[in-house]
C-alpha cells in the first residue's frame, strides 16, 4: 500500500484542520474514541483515509487504530498516522497527550487539493464531522482552512504552552478562518452572548459550552471578495477593538498574495527557474514566480575576446587535457547518484547541476575549503568540457586554473573562473549558473 504524498502537488493549496481537545482517561480508549473514528467514517466524503501507521503500515480499520496507537505509546503520549492511497491526497495525525490535565487530544488534517472542497455538500459533512468531534471531546480551539491561507496569517502563539492552552484555552480571538471551534473559556472571555450573535454562516452551541462557528458555506473560494467579506465581519464583531476596514484589508491583500501569476523566466533559465519555484511553499509559490518573472541573470563576464586570449604555457599541452579531463570526472562521481544526467555532459545536465546545487544550498552547506579545492576545479573542468563537447570548443591550457580557456567562435571562455563565481553563495547558483554561460557561449559561437 503506497500512501499519496500531501506533498505530490506541490502547486496546489491544501485544506487543513487542527484540533486540540480532551478526552477522558477513566473510560477505555477504544471506547472513549469509537465515536471519533464513527465520524471520520461517516463524514469522511471522498478523502477517507484507508492506511493507518504505527509502528507498522495495515490497511484501516479501528482494530489497526488500536495497534498503531499501541505501538506508538510512551508513558507521556501516544499517536498514530492516516493516510490514503489514492487523490485526494491525505496526511492525518492523531495524537494522545496521556499525562497533561485534562489528558489531551490533538488532531491534525491536511487534504491535497483545496479544491475538493469547493462543493457546499462536502463541506457540509465536514463541518458535521467537526461538530461530533468538538461535542465529544471538549475543544479549546480547532480551525479549518486553506493552508496556504494559514501560512500567510501566520501561527500565533497565543501566549501559552499546550497544557496551559487545553486547561485555560486562548485568551483572545487571533483569527477567524472558514471553521472554527470555540472551548468555553474562550467563549466566557469573548462574551457568550456576543459569540453566538456573530453575523457567519453558522453559529451553533454545542452542548458542552463550545461555539462551532462557520463563516462561508464553502471553504475552497476563502479568497473570494464575499468569502473575505463574511470572515472580516465575523472577526470585527469577535473582536469590537479592530478596525473591520484594516481586518478586510489585510485578508485582501493575502488574496493578492495568492493570485495565480503566469510565468515569463528568461529563456535561458525557464527550466531552471521553473524547478526553483516548485520547491517554494504553496503560499509564497505566486510571490515567488512575480520575483523571477521580474529578475534578469548577468550577463556572464567569464570571458575575453578570442584575439585577446591567454596563449598556452604548459610544457605539456595533452597532459593539461587529460587532467581538466580527469577533474570533469571528479564531479561526475560526486552528482552521478542524484543527477544521473552529468554521464551525458550535456546542456541539459548543467541545469540538472545547477538545480541540485541550488537545491542542497551547496556554497553555504558544505565546508568551505572542500568547496575552494576541490568543487570549484571539477566544476570549471566539467562546465568546460561541456563546452568542448557540444560547441565544439577548444582548450587552451594554462599553469593556473583560473586562466585556463575554452575558445568557441570568437571568444574564450574561463570556465574555472565561473566555477568560482558560482560557488560564492545561493543566489550566486542562478547569477552565475552553468546554464546561462552555456546558452551566452552557443550564441556568440557564429
Amino acid at each position: 500500500m503506497k500512501v499519496l504524498s500531501v506533498h505530490d502537488l506541490k502547486v496546489e493549496d491544501s485544506f487543513v484542520l487542527t484540533l486540540d481537545g480532551a478526552f477522558s482517561p477513566q473510560v477505555a480508549l477504544e471506547r472513549e474514541l469509537a465515536p471519533l473514528l464513527q465520524a471520520l467514517e461517516e463524514y469522511a466524503d471522498g478523502w477517507m483515509p484507508d492506511v493507518v501507521k504505527g509502528k507498522r503500515q495495515r490497511k484501516y480499520a479501528r482494530a489497526a487504530v488500536w495497534k498503531a496507537l499501541e505501538e506508538r505509546g510512551s508513558e507521556r503520549y501516544t499517536h498514530c498516522g492516516l493516510y490514503r492511497t489514492q487523490w485526494p491526497a491525505l496526511d492525518m495525525a492523531l495524537g494522545l497527550s496521556l499525562r497533561t490535565l485534562p489528558p489531551g487530544l490533538n488532531i491534525v488534517i491536511v487534504v491535497k487539493p483545496l479544491s475538493f472542497f469547493a462543493e457546499a455538500e462536502r463541506c457540509h459533512r465536514f463541518v458535521e464531522m467537526v461538530r461530533a468531534w468538538a461535542s465529544h471531546h471538549p475543544v479549546t480551539y480547532a480551525k479549518a482552512h486553506s493552508l496556504d491561507d494559514v501560512e500567510l496569517a501566520g501561527s500565533p502563539n497565543f501566549g501559552r504552552d499546550d497544557e496551559t492552552r487545553r486547561r485555560d484555552g486562548f485568551d483572545k480571538v487571533y483569527e477567524v478562518f472558514w471553521l472554527n471551534a470555540f472551548g468555553p473559556k474562550l467563549v466566557e472571555t469573548v462574551g457568550r452572548e456576543r459569540m453566538l450573535s456573530t453575523p457567519a454562516h453558522r453559529v451553533e452551541e454545542l452542548p458542552n459550552g463550545s461555539i462551532l462557528l462557520v463563516t462561508w458555506p464553502t471553504v475552497a473560494d476563502f479568497a473570494s471578495k464575499e468569502a473575505r467579506l463574511a470572515r472580516a465581519r465575523a472577526h470585527a464583531h469577535l473582536r469590537p477593538d479592530l478596525d473591520f476596514d484594516s481586518l478586510l484589508r489585510t485578508l485582501h491583500e493575502r488574496s493578492a498574495m495568492l493570485a495565480p501569476v503566469e510565468p515569463s523566466f528568461h529563456p535561458d533559465l525557464a527550466l531552471l527557474l521553473s524547478r526553483v519555484v516548485d520547491r517554494a511553499a504553496s503560499h509564497e509559490r505566486q510571490r515567488r514566480i512575480a520575483e523571477l518573472n521580474a529578475w534578469q541573470p548577468p550577463e556572464p563576464e567569464e570571458w575575453r575576446p578570442a584575439d585577446s586570449a591567454l596563449p598556452p604555457d604548459v610544457d605539456n599541452p595533452e597532459r593539461s587535457l587529460e587532467y581538466y579531463s580527469d577533474l570533469a570526472e571528479h564531479l561526475v562521481a560526486l552528482l552521478h547518484s542524484q543527477v544521473p544526467s552529468v554521464f551525458e555532459a550535456t546542456p541539459e545536465s548543467l541545469t540538472d547541476a545547477d538545480f541540485y546545487f541550488w537545491r542542497e544550498e551547496f556554497p553555504k552547506s558544505r565546508l568551505r575549503e572542500a568547496i575552494d579545492e576541490h568543487a570549484v576545479p571539477a566544476i570549471g573542468a566539467y562546465l568546460g568540457e561541456v563546452l568542448v563537447r557540444n560547441l565544439g570548443g577548444r582548450w587552451i591550457p594554462r599553469q593556473k586554473l583560473e586562466e585556463a580557456q575554452v575558445l568557441v567562435g570568437n571568444r574564450v571562455w574561463l570556465p574555472f573562473v565561473r566555477a568560482r563565481n558560482y560557488m560564492r553563495s545561493r543566489q550566486s547558483l542562478l547569477d552565475c549558473s552553468l546554464t546561462r554561460l552555456y546558452r551566452v557561449a552557443e550564441r556568440h559561437r557564429g
